[in-house]
């Protein structure tokens, strides 16, 4: 049998639970039929909370610390990042392709650095560059990922859909439709009704993308691995018609606990959200607070945003569907491996916060994992604790190709043969830097299948929630006695985590 094409496909700040097979409220039968027809993983985190990190680490299959990519705006090692699977496939005679936000370097840079993603070095990436990259060999990026409303899109533009969309209409039309709403809504933060049309927004393009490079590879004698990376549903909350319209703000069932209660909680939870962060730039510095902070919203308000973040993920789910449809009518679907992911997810309203920070409840560590194609037992939930960390070495077990080197990455292959198999733990873990939120932090998280503990190094405090009793995650069990035996298993679980650190780690040269 010819070796399996591989196709990941993955959304950006997607929660778990915002999926139909999870939640009833949301709409995505496509990735529903994947779930059906393959099996998902109810307890499978993110690495790290933010995008640059875990993307790094679905590539390399190595934790933060290791492969050095410990927040947003630090660059992944191309030397490392091209020894990632990407490269390792296309070294063992696959064909590579990477559709969408890469993000493996930094986009807002303090200076030109020099990379296709850079936003002060796209002199040197006219519209005739199509990688390679980081491993892959034809690239097609969005490298903005998500605009805003207050800040002029970069001329040149960067990333091909960026000069895609500068090119739609007439005097830049795409773009001003993009920014103008359709119609008032509540004032909810980050979130309007755009006017862009649905045939010119990032998911249709990378879905459109995406299947005519399927169709291009599947012509070739040699299997393809390909990465479809989608920007949404992350913040900016601006889904185009019809997909605006798909969801009610009034039917949106809303986090029970969505008020603050910081009192209960960890000293860095408070501080990260009542410090300035500290960048010297005040354009940077205005960036920063108006991204990646959200001022208390009224039950309106996340109701708004909620409906236009569901509707965000259907029609990530419409264009997945294209895909399948494609991989179908190519006849290559029974030999194709396909992974549904995310980065990260999202806080949406949950303990008072919202979108993504050093606060690693589960809206925001937990993250949807369904896999299909072949070897892969149908209609199988799996509970055991795994991490997108463990693509890379599944990826190696289904091509038959060594893997380069060790990593912390473990192959899912027998647990999605339906084979008998015992996770113990699976890690997070992230050095904060301040620029962030004003506070520097060591967080280290470690999640088994019945609880969940962060500990920051530098301080000593922590959180450890059961989650079995606790789903909700609002009682810290960190200093209960009754719980020190739990704490104490945890720590050292985490003092046990695999592989290097590297050190020196290097510095930020960029925000995002």
């Amino acid at each position: 049998m010819p070796r399996p094409n591989i196709l990941l496909i993955t959304s950006d700040q997607q929660r778990a639970d915002c999926n139909g097979f999870e939640n009833k409220n949301i709409k995505t039968p496509h990735i529903d039929r994947l779930a059906r027809e393959g099996t998902r993983f109810s307890a499978c985190i993110t690495p790290n909370l933010v995008c640059q990190p875990s993307r790094a680490s679905i590539l390399t299959g190595l934790l933060p610390l290791t492969h050095g990519v410990w927040d947003n705006g630090v660059d992944l090692d191309p030397r490392v990042g091209e020894n990632g699977f990407a490269g390792t496939l296309a070294r063992a005679g696959y064909q590579t392709g990477f559709i969408g936000k890469a993000h493996f370097s930094t986009k807002s840079t303090f200076a030109p650095t020099g990379t296709p993603e850079c936003n002060k070095s796209q002199s040197k990436y006219g519209p005739d560059w199509f990688g390679p990259y980081m491993g892959f060999q034809h690239c097609e990026l969005n490298v903005l990922g998500h605009l805003h409303r207050t800040r002029p899109l970069e001329k040149p533009p960067v990333g091909h859909y960026e000069r895609w969309l500068v090119s739609r209409g007439i005097d830049e039309e795409g773009v001003k439709l993009w920014a103008a709403e359709t119609r008032a809504g509540t004032g909810a933060a980050q979130t309007w009704f755009s006017a862009l049309p649905a045939a010119w927004h990032s998911s249709t393009w990378i879905g459109d993308r995406a299947i005519q490079w399927i169709n291009d590879a599947s012509r070739n004698d040699k299997p393809f691995c390909a990465w479809v990376s989608f920007p949404d549903p992350h913040h900016a909350f601006d889904c185009p018609e019809p997909w605006s319209l798909m969801y009610d703000p009034k039917d949106m069932v809303l986090p029970k606990h969505r008020a603050r209660d910081l009192e209960r909680r960890p000293w860095w939870h408070k501080a990260t959200l009542e410090s300035k962060p500290q960048l010297a730039d005040p354009e940077m510095l205005k960036f920063r607070a108006e991204g990646s902070r959200v001022p208390d919203q009224t039950d309106a308000q996340l109701a708004e945003m909620t409906a236009n973040y569901y509707g965000m993920i259907s029609q990530i789910d419409h264009n997945v569907g294209r895909m399948m449809s494609a991989l179908e009518s190519a006849g290559i679907a029974d030999n194709t491996l396909v992974v549904y992911t995310t980065d990260h997810g999202e806080l949406l309203g949950n303990h008072g916060l919202y979108l993504k920070g050093p606060t690693p409840y589960e809206d925001l560590l937990r993250v949807t994992m369904v896999v299909r194609g072949p070897g892969v037992a149908k209609s199988q939930l799996v509970t055991e604790p795994v991490s997108t960390l463990d693509l890379a070495a599944t990826f190696y077990e289904h091509a038959g190709v060594a893997q380069p080197e060790a990593m912390q990455s473990r192959s899912l292959a027998n647990l999605l043969r339906g084979g008998a198999e015992t996770r113990d733990v699976a890690y997070s873990e992230w050095r904060v830097h301040p620029s962030r939120c004003g506070v520097a932090l060591k967080l280290r998280v470690v999640r088994t299948k019945t609880h969940k503990c962060t500990f920051e190094l530098e301080s000593g405090a922590g959180e450890l929630y059961d989650l079995v009793n606790d789903p909700g995650e609002m009682n810290n069990l960190f200093d209960d006695a009754a719980y020190a035996h739990v704490r104490r298993e945890l720590h050292d679980m985490m003092r046990a985590r695999p592989g290097n650190i590297a050190d020196p780690l290097a510095e930020p040269i960029g925000m995002a």
